[in-house]
Order: structure tokens, then C-alpha cells, then sequence
């Protein structure tokens, strides 16, 4: 079954598909504004979602946990804790450290598309010994 494609609208004539509107949403909702993440990693996100999901679309509430592990390494811990309910931050991290240990799981895939795309914060990286082959 083949993928469908996302679209990020061409210069406000042609909307913005359904899968990057709740990638944003959910982006917004961990307190990570959509403009800050940069397009080609929101389009990769929303491609990993759907390499993932079960059907043809990702589930919607596929796209919140997801937001919130490219919030955690794009803000670090401090900033994902102080502006979202106190448990967040105890799951995301149990979350990666399950990634990590895992290594081909969605959320690892997340994990090595912020340091490959340079917008995991450096205390994010020192703290769980991230690096990629190609540094």
C-alpha cells in the first residue's frame, strides 16, 4: 500500500495537508511552536507516523506522543517541564531511555532525526551519550 503524500500549501493558495495540521496541533499543545520545527523535519515526522501506523493514516493520537519526543530534545528537559503537566516529563523521559535501549522503535527514529537535523539541545545529548556516525 502506498503512502500518501503530505502538503505544506503553496503561498497560502493550496492548504496545508490533514497529517501536518496535527502534527502542528500537537507540536502546540507540548508548548513547541510549529514555526520553529523546521518543515523538512515536520514532513519526516509526519512520514515516520505513517511508516508506523496500522492503516494508511496515522492514528490521531499517534501525533501527540510524537510531539512530545521532538519537544523534549528540541527544548530539553527543563523547558518541556515547565510549561506541561508535571508527569510529562517522567514519561518522555522512561520513553527514551526504552528507545534508546530499543533502537528501531518510532521514538528512536525521532530521537536520530533531531541530532541528524542539528535541533537536539546539547544538554539532551550529553545526558544520554547521543551521537551519530557521521558527527
Amino acid at each position: 500500500m502506498g503512502r500518501s503524500f503530505s502538503s505544506l500549501g503553496f503561498m497560502g493558495m493550496f492548504g496545508r495537508s490533514h497529517d501536518l495540521k496535527q502534527l502542528d496541533a500537537a507540536l502546540r499543545a507540548v508548548d513547541l511552536h510549529p514555526n520553529v520545527v523546521p518543515e523538512a523535519i515536520k514532513l519526516t515526522i509526519v512520514n515516520l507516523l505513517k511508516d508506523h501506523a496500522i492503516g494508511k493514516h496515522p492514528a490521531p493520537q499517534a501525533y501527540a506522543p510524537a510531539a512530545e519526543i521532538v519537544a523534549y530534545c528540541m527544548l530539553g528537559p527543563a523547558a518541556l517541564a515547565a510549561s506541561n503537566p508535571p508527569d510529562l516529563l517522567d514519561r518522555t523521559e522512561a520513553r527514551i531511555e526504552r528507545a534508546l535501549e530499543d533502537g528501531d522503535s518510532l521514538d528512536a527514529q525521532l530521537i536520530l532525526l533531531t541530532l541528524h537535523a542539528k535541533v537536539c539541545q546539547p544538554d539532551v545529548i550529553a545526558r544520554y551519550g547521543l551521537e551519530t556516525d557521521g558527527a
